[in-house]
């Protein structure tokens, strides 16, 4: 494997969902391999990654973005991750109106009558668009600038 990335042993993909039950409630299977860089971000790849001889190329980088656990060890997912999660997840999802998606998608932070919860995950008809954290009347925005737009018809 290469040098880059630690593959999450069995023990770890059991804490991962474990996390991701007690956050969102998800309890289906993930039939991924992680993979884990050394900015605590986690990748997921097809599970025939470890078939793959690492001396005879060169990788650069290898797998979808799923989320990063941060310094106080909560777990983030990613909008990617969102998506496989959250058509799965029973508790932990806010759905946003079309002022607070355009707002959120514009690069604010959002207010919002929500409880103060680690992460919640985002959904706006139907489509899950990452995780966020609710802080003080606030959802914190996470949202890459990649993904960010100057301007959002809904």
């Amino acid at each position: 494997m290469n040098a880059k990335y630690k593959v999450l042993n069995t023990r770890d993909v059991k804490e991962l969902l474990k996390k991701l039950e007690d956050a969102y409630g998800f309890t289906s299977k993930l039939d991924y391999a992680f993979l884990e860089d050394s900015k605590h971000n986690l990748f997921v790849i097809h599970r025939d990654v470890e078939l793959v001889d690492y001396g005879l190329i060169h990788v650069n980088s290898m797998g979808l973005y799923f989320g990063e656990t941060n310094k106080y060890k909560e777990f983030r997912l990613s909008l990617e991750g969102s998506q496989i999660i959250g058509p799965h997840a029973s508790k932990n999802v806010l759905d946003l109106n079309d002022e607070q998606a355009r707002a959120y998608f514009l690069g604010g932070d959002v207010q919002i009558e929500h409880p103060n919860t680690v992460f919640v995950l985002l959904r706006h008809r139907g489509d899950y668009m990452g995780a966020a954290k609710v802080k003080d009347g606030k959802l914190l925005n996470y949202l890459p600038k990649v993904h960010r737009t100057k301007e959002l018809l809904l």
